[in-house]
């Protein structure tokens, strides 16, 4: 059987979405796995984190795996060694390769050359399994995606870009509110719209214009790592798109609040939004944890 990659939100049908969300919530009410027994996974991050790191090794803890974590300075991809060399070598250690890395073309490489799945734990084009995450927290809290409208405030980033693809094929709509020049791609919308004909995928300039019949307002920082030359600029471009209790009055009602962290306060929202009563922002990043165990056991299955 040929390996199954999850590079892009996009390789899994709409179908599939579905399954590992469904699987995410069973998985998150107790339901036990073992899907990973006797198999290791390599977790190959050129860039820090938080809930990816923890939440990866945990869960294939919990299915009965092996989890072997690589940090920056033991990396190196493309500079200390060859992305191809790399691929082979480990390929012949794991039974899969989650990798966390600064540009999508390194991951599409490591792809092609490993024998084994690969799975992006995020890169500078996509970060997939936070969509996995974010989609199972809006079923959760909103029934379905379908006829739900997320609007996201601020970057046209990695985030977005895997939120509204995956969001579009499940059949919601989704509008993201950007200043000029951060706007998302126009592959990224045409390819959404193609996924969902009849939800709308737009794009407006104002925060106000953003939310109106939002059921859920997402926001993001405007400087993500390895863009820290830019945050001047950035900090100006983004100024008046803060997420504060004021936008989100602005939602229709019983519209939940979102954001991926890390937050930075003061800028994308301000202090105390993270403890709204509209906020999931906690059980979302909880569930990072089970949406990664359930596409853990679709990609090894």
């Amino acid at each position: 059987m040929s390996k199954r990659d999850f590079l892009s939100i996009l390789d899994l049908t709409p179908e599939e979405i579905s399954h590992v969300l469904h699987r995410a919530v069973q998985l998150s009410e107790g339901q036990p796995s073992s899907a990973l027994a006797g198999k290791s996974v390599a977790l190959l991050f050129e860039k820090p984190s938080l809930r990816t790191k923890a939440s990866f090794q945990v869960g294939i803890h919990q299915m009965g795996g092996y989890p072997f974590y690589m940090g920056p300075d033991e990396v190196g991809l493309g500079v200390r060694e060859a992305v191809s060399d790399v691929a082979k070598v480990l390929s012949s250690y794991v039974d899969c390769i989650v990798a966390r890395v600064f540009s999508h073309a390194h991951l599409g490489e490591l792809a092609h050359h490993s024998s084994v799945p690969v799975i992006n734990a995020l890169s500078d084009w996509e970060h997939p399994c936070q969509a996995l995450a974010d989609l199972q927290t809006i079923c959760q809290h909103k029934g379905a995606l379908e006829g739900n409208t997320i609007a996201f405030i601020g970057d046209g980033n990695n985030v977005a870009r895997s939120l509204c693809m995956g969001a579009a094929a499940l059949g919601a709509s989704f509008t993201i509110a950007s200043p000029e020049g951060y706007d998302l791609d126009d592959e990224t919308l045409g390819r959404s719209r193609e996924l969902a004909p009849a939800s709308s995928i737009n794009c407006v300039r104002r925060p106000g214009d953003g939310v109106i019949g939002a059921d859920v307002v997402y926001t993001d920082v405007w400087t993500s790592m390895g863009q820290e030359k830019d945050s001047a600029a950035r900090m100006e471009a983004f100024a008046g798109y803060t997420v504060d209790s004021a936008l989100l009055s602005r939602a229709r009602p019983g519209a939940i609040f979102m954001h991926d962290l890390p937050a930075h306060y003061g800028e994308e929202v301000t202090e105390g939004m993270l403890e709204h009563p509209q906020s999931v922002v906690f059980h979302q990043a909880e569930n990072r944890l089970h949406a990664q165990k359930a596409l853990l056991e679709l990609v090894l299955s």
